[in-house]
């Protein structure tokens, strides 16, 4: 996530590209004068002053409408929604190699990578020895977004003791998940090993309750433990369903492929099933062609992969599918267009454990982040909001063909509908540009595009709304969106409904590329903006934004119609924001995946207030570690918070191994987590 801003070496497993060469300037007069509001974004050492935007949002929201639904994640709450205050002394920074929490607070580590969940339970090996079939009986590596759904959820319930927990694991630590690290004989890779890897990626289920002390632990033999890998068999569905594009050995019409990979944030959906995004996905195919497609080119795939999992000594189907160079044959004779199955969001059911995950093309094709749901009224289209995680790219937004009704609600609502991607003006205002042939303005560009070059593309126009979702990143340079700041978690109050997307940071923006939106040329530390739709409607094509706050040093400043709106002093410097979610009774959870160093030191889950823009520092977690992934139960008494690659002997200072590990934190008087 955040370490791929830097510039490392290409097989870093979180390294991505810049392939955004369209140079879209959808801002021609920044700063106007115009304006009727501004924030200014002050710091102090190494911190140029830059004035951006802003119609500020603060009491534009409206009034909820009385048939609203929350979703799946926060359906049957019974806490007060209004209550927003920040209760907790903030805590300082830390370089322990532990998880900090605030005074009154308790944190434990739970389901590190490793532990067995299903099948026959292999135990997890300290020394590296597992084989693939035990890491495809146990949970996967690099925990990231995570969802709790009540156990009781399909019946109405709400219940805070007992549930499934679901979570992603992006990527991998070879040196950790083998005996000796990733091992090559004569250029080739075992076979084993690569099973192993791809079975530390994807999904795991986990069923879990509390005891009557208030411990927590796995069901064991619970039908709906499993685990969703890089190698599960899954649906095509959408448009791009049945796409000449899609045709494969394994499915020559177009329908199925196997497995989902770098699975960053996610969604629950309004119907209780769970939306896992696949992110950096490019990196681990590789073609030895010397004309890449665009559907290639656009995405970053080269000539290096980042696992080589195609140099599997069996050279099994499972594994060469990862080399995507033509034959002479056909697409369905090899696996040219198996990247183009990668790139979507996933739908899994978690308690449905005998079903088989979805691919939802309609939301398009890129390096989605996760997902979040807008709160669904009955009888109104279901819409959903997503990021490209990428310096340079954009903010997406899809709104359903058909209407929600909560009694037959299901993934059918997210094949059919408008995907829209979002270009914020100078002054406040912003649009949602539909990615629609069927759109005439829409239709228009591609016609004036076709024959030209766009960034790195000679573009000869698209066949079909399937072509178009396929290369969604090409269809928004030709619509002319906004180029963000590697746009990451999303989250929408459950009080205003405003909708907050982090922007991480982009160290790439030069100073003639910044705009009001994004407007800190090498933006090491980066900021969250926020928007409120027009009319508090989610499905409208336009809306008001500003941002929330500016990350950074101590003294940074965030500033509206001249006053400070938030000064960043010990209690909550941060930097890269990350993770993004906003919890029952709306308060802000922001989570850190950026510079570990001085002063900031490890990464952080910080708190903040919406409606005063209070921000306190709440967790501090392990020396190296990402903080991501954070979901409470209903009640809001336990929160799960996740740790994905700590550098240390973390959580078990006794195993030679690091392993990622979900954080469990409890109020120690049994109360309500940040109260």
């Amino acid at each position: 996530m955040a370490k791929h801003d830097l510039d490392l070496n290409y097989l870093d497993p979180n390294y991505e590209p810049v392939v955004n060469h369209s140079e879209n300037t959808p801002f021609h007069q920044v700063l106007a004068a115009r304006m009727q509001r501004r924030s200014v974004m002050k710091g102090t050492v190494g911190a140029a002053l830059a004035s951006v935007m802003g119609l500020g949002l603060a009491g534009c929201g409206g009034d909820s409408s009385s048939d609203t639904t929350g979703t799946s994640s926060d359906a049957g709450t019974d806490t007060d929604a209004a209550n927003t205050e920040l209760g907790f002394k903030a805590i300082p920074v830390s370089t322990a190699n532990q998880a900090v929490v605030p005074e009154g607070y308790s944190a434990q580590a739970f389901l590190p990578w490793g532990t067995p969940i299903t099948g026959s339970y292999p135990a997890y090996r300290p020394d590296g020895t597992n084989t693939g079939a035990d890491q495809e009986q146990q949970v996967g590596m690099h925990h990231d977004g995570m969802h709790f759904f009540p156990i009781d959820l399909k019946a109405g319930g709400n219940s805070s003791t007992e549930g499934l927990l679901v979570m992603n694991h992006e990527y991998i630590n070879q040196g950790a998940l083998h005996a000796n690290g990733a091992t090559y004989v004569e250029g080739m890779r075992p076979s084993d090993e690569v099973r192993k890897e791809i079975a530390a990626h994807g999904v795991s289920v986990v069923h879990i309750k509390q005891d009557a002390n208030g411990t927590w632990d796995i069901v064991f033999g619970s039908p709906f433990n499993r685990r969703i890998t890089g190698g599960t068999e899954m649906e095509i569905r959408g448009p791009a369903r049945g796409y000449h594009k899609l045709f494969t050995k394994f499915s020559p019409n177009g329908n199925r492929t196997r497995g989902t990979l770098n699975n960053c944030s996610m969604g629950p959906t309004p119907w209780g099933t769970y939306l896992a995004a696949e992110e950096n996905w490019h990196g681990y195919f590789r073609t030895s062609a010397e004309v890449r497609p665009r559907e290639q080119v656009r995405h970053g795939v080269d000539s290096t992969s980042r696992y080589d999992w195609e140099l599997a000594d069996n050279q099994a189907d499972g594994y060469v599918r990862f080399d995507v160079t033509p034959g002479a044959g056909t697409a369905t004779d090899d696996y040219r267009n198996e990247a183009n199955t990668y790139g979507y969001m996933v739908e899994i059911d978690p308690f449905n454990p005998e079903s088989t995950p979805q691919k939802r093309t309609a939301l398009g094709r890129f390096g989605h982040e996760g997902v979040i749901f807008a709160p669904v009224k009955e009888g109104e289209p279901v819409v959903c909001y997503s990021g490209d995680d990428s310096r340079f790219e954009y903010i997406y937004k899809f709104v359903s063909s058909k209407p929600y009704y909560a009694a037959t609600a299901g993934g059918y609502l997210l094949d059919e509908g408008t995907l829209y991607v979002a270009r914020f003006n100078d002054d406040g205002t912003g649009e949602w540009l539909p990615l629609d042939l069927a759109d005439a303005d829409f239709a228009a560009k591609v016609s004036a595009a076709t024959g030209t070059t766009v960034g790195a593309i000679a573009f000869e126009g698209f066949e079909n709304q399937a072509d178009v979702l396929v290369n969604t990143r090409l269809a928004a340079d030709i619509a002319g969106a906004t180029p963000m700041d590697r746009p990451e978690w999303g989250a929408v109050d459950p009080n205003s409904g405003e909708v907050y997307f982090t922007l991480t940071n982009n160290t790439k923006r030069t100073e003639e590329q910044t705009d009001a939106a994004n407007p800190i040329a090498n933006n090491e530390n980066g900021h969250i903006i926020r928007w409120m739709e027009s009319g508090n409607d989610h499905a409208a094509v336009s809306f008001e934004w500003d941002i929330f706050v500016f990350a950074g040093l101590k003294g940074t400043e965030t500033v509206v119609d001249g006053e400070a709106v938030v000064t960043l002093d010990d209690d909550n410097i941060f930097n890269s924001p990350d993770g993004l979610w906003f919890d029952y009774n709306g308060r802000l959870w922001i989570q850190t995946d950026g510079s570990d160093a001085a002063p900031y030191q490890n990464n952080m889950m910080l708190a903040a207030n919406p409606e005063t823009r209070e921000i306190k520092r709440f967790f501090v977690g392990p020396v190296g570690c990402e903080v991501t992934g954070v979901v409470t139960t209903p009640d809001v008494k336990t929160m799960f918070v996740n740790i994905q690659h700590p550098d240390g002997n973390w959580p078990d200072s006794s195993d030679p191994r690091p392993r990622d590990a979900t954080v469990i934190v409890t109020r120690d008087d049994g109360g309500v987590i940040g109260a």
